[in-house]
Order: structure tokens, then C-alpha cells, then sequence
């Protein structure tokens, strides 16, 4: 499974980045590299991008990166909808 396609609320775990070197060490910077967790908290409309937890930093990325990133769902890691309704707000 990739990260776009990962529910809203779930953890993640990354196992792969198939992305460009200069992103994958943008993203490197941000926390998001290879076995870090990430949640989807949030998603743009008709496409668009992804709001990501990763450790203590909050990002957004494009769809299109995320297809790129290869990911394992942890199990009972989810949040629960009211912690996802939190965030929204």
C-alpha cells in the first residue's frame, strides 16, 4: 500500500520511498525517511494533499509524493475520530 491511499487517522509505517533523491531528503529533514511512522490526518479535495504527523511535525504532501511512499499499516494504531475531529477544527 502507498501513503495516498492509506485512511484517514491510520499509522503508517514507511518501508520505501520510490521519489526523487532531492525530495525523499526534503522529506528526510521533515522526519519523514525510512521506518518512521506517519498518520494521515487530513486529505485535499479532488486530489489534492495530504496533511502528515510525523513524530512532533505536522506537513502536507502532494498526492502524487505520497503514491511514491511505500507504507505498512500499524495495527490498533489508529486514532480515533475525535482525536482526527480535533485536528480538523
Amino acid at each position: 500500500m502507498n501513503l495516498a491511499q492509506t485512511p484517514l487517522g491510520q499509522m503508517v509505517r514507511v518501508n520505501a520511498l520510490h521519489l526523487p533523491a532531492e525530495l525523499a531528503q526534503r522529506l528526510a529533514a521533515l522526519g519523514l525517511r525510512l521506518e518512521s511512522e506517519v498518520t494521515v490526518l487530513r486529505r485535499g479535495w479532488l486530489g489534492g494533499p495530504l496533511q502528515l504527523r510525523v513524530g512532533g511535525t505536522e506537513l502536507m504532501l502532494r498526492r502524487d509524493a505520497a503514491q511514491g511512499i511505500e507504507v505498512t499499516v500499524l495495527p490498533s494504531m489508529a486514532l480515533n475520530e475525535s482525536s482526527v475531529a480535533e485536528v480538523a477544527a
